[in-house]
């Protein structure tokens, strides 16, 4: 590709990027809460809107489709479009997502009500602004850069497919896939749903960890008694899942679990300083574990108890509690099976019971991890495509977080090669309160996968 040619590219962008905004804006003002307790009718609103601008870009063939969860009930409705390749061009996937997280206290936020985006400086804020509607904007940005609705410039065929459940954990993925092969199977598949180095700087996801999760019952009481008549002789079973909890982590902050797997260090580290500052850790607070900060985060297992059910403060009274329930998340690294890491969580809280108390463990969701080849046609293109959007040269990450449904898309398809993209930025704060995408980066964003479509098209 010559620099005229990217340099038209470039000019294409952003003469497209304020409807691109546009549209971005309108997706967010529909609040498409994808968990249980919130009402999915606008979920329903949000694929139709998605389809609606797939539909005028061009794509001649788009769908809204959904299949079966594990437990029956229906899925959540996933958009799909597609257009066929030119003979003997290779087909690209580019997925993303249409829900979003809750918003959480609307008081939290700082600049309005969180499904009313809201342009400050150079980013945009409002959940979904970035995870993952502006993956949605990507595609759609990239398509309409090479020549939709015509289509005179695309120079590989494409399926868009945009899922309405990735939040709560995507319990329809796998058989939507078995449902729907034929219509996403593909050369390369373009995951838009991870984050850039820092703002100036892209990053290609090499590596994702896994994910098991469950919850830990504790009892020591058949019933709840007077604190003063048996204190003393009985411990609360909160005080147990305190000791308990204890046992997850040894003195320097490491998982205690006997059996996890940890992978090589990264090339690349984390900066201390950013990452107190990017996670908003309290001064004085010092970071957990050994080794690099990268490895902390990307290559090693990370526990938190992220729910625990005991009586509130305004509710308690002068009485021992006989049970106590946490929520556990287990983050795997790279290379762990989450049978295995399942089966050590569940050996370790049955050995560190404490004081004899009765501990029970209950297996939830279960996700594995992700490492990419190093070097392959596909990921040489989008370094090279990376490269010449931003004008350097793109850093491979990992993520801490975990997106399990690309182990399926691997299952399905074995023969494709998967890039996992990101449109966000280390101060984009997907899933807390403030969430924003940066629009200069999101231009460059868009810029890079209309680049790396030609690309593909000239090197697979």
């Amino acid at each position: 590709m010559t620099t005229e040619t990217t340099a038209a590219l470039r000019a294409r962008v952003a003469e497209l990027f304020p409807a691109l905004q546009a549209d971005l804006e309108a997706l967010v003002r529909i609040p498409s809460v994808s968990a249980a307790a919130f009402d999915q009718a606008h979920v329903a609103a949000s694929a139709a809107a998605t389809e609606q601008l797939l539909r005028d870009a061009g794509l001649p063939d788009v769908q809204i489709l959904s299949a079966p969860r594990p437990d029956g009930t229906p899925g959540a409705p996933a958009v799909v479009a597609r257009r066929p390749a030119p003979e003997g061009a290779p087909t690209v996937l580019l997925y993303a997502h249409h829900d979003v997280q809750p918003p959480g206290d609307p008081a939290t936020w700082d600049t309005t009500d969180p499904f009313e985006p809201t342009q400050v400086g150079e980013r945009l804020f409002g959940r979904g602004a970035a995870d993952d509607k502006a993956g949605i904007v990507a595609h759609l940005g990239a398509l309409r850069t090479l020549g939709l609705p015509d289509g005179a410039d695309l120079p590989v065929g494409v399926t868009v497919f945009l899922e309405g459940e990735e939040e709560s954990g995507s319990p329809s993925f796998r058989a939507f896939l078995d449902a729907h092969r034929d219509l996403l199977a593909a050369d390369v598949i373009v995951v838009a749903d991870s984050t850039n180095w820092k703002v100036g700087v892209p990053a290609l996801t090499t590596s994702l960890r896994g994910l098991v999760d469950g919850e830990v019952e504790l009892r020591v009481l058949e019933h709840a008694v007077h604190s003063g008549m048996f204190g003393g002789a009985v411990l609360d079973a909160v005080t147990l899942m305190s000791r308990l909890v204890a046992t997850f982590h040894d003195e320097a902050g490491d998982v205690a679990i006997e059996g996890l797997v940890t992978a090589p260090e990264p090339e690349v580290d984390y900066d201390e300083a950013a990452l107190r500052a990017d996670s908003s850790l309290l001064d004085g607070v010092a970071l957990a574990g050994t080794g690099t900060v990268s490895g902390r985060l990307w290559t090693k297992p990370a526990l938190s108890v992220i729910g625990m059910d005991v009586t509130s403060v305004a509710e308690a009274s002068n009485t021992i509690a006989p049970s106590c329930t946490a929520k556990i998340s287990l983050r795997l690294a790279p290379g762990q099976d989450p049978a295995a890491a399942d089966a050590a969580l569940a050996a370790h809280v049955a050995k560190h019971a404490p004081f004899g108390a009765q501990v029970t463990w209950r297996s939830g969701e279960a996700g594995k991890p992700f490492l990419a080849p190093g070097d392959t046609a596909a990921m040489r293109a989008a370094r090279a495509a990376f490269t010449e959007a931003w004008g350097t040269a793109p850093v491979d990450v990992g993520v801490g977080g975990s997106i399990p449904f690309i182990a399926d898309l691997l299952e399905v398809f074995p023969e494709a090669a998967i890039l996992v993209t990101g449109v966000e930025d280390p101060d984009s704060r997907a899933h807390g309160a403030n969430e924003s995408v940066h629009l200069g980066e999101l231009q460059k964003v868009v810029l890079a996968e209309a680049l790396l479509l030609t690309k593909i098209a000239e090197g697979l």
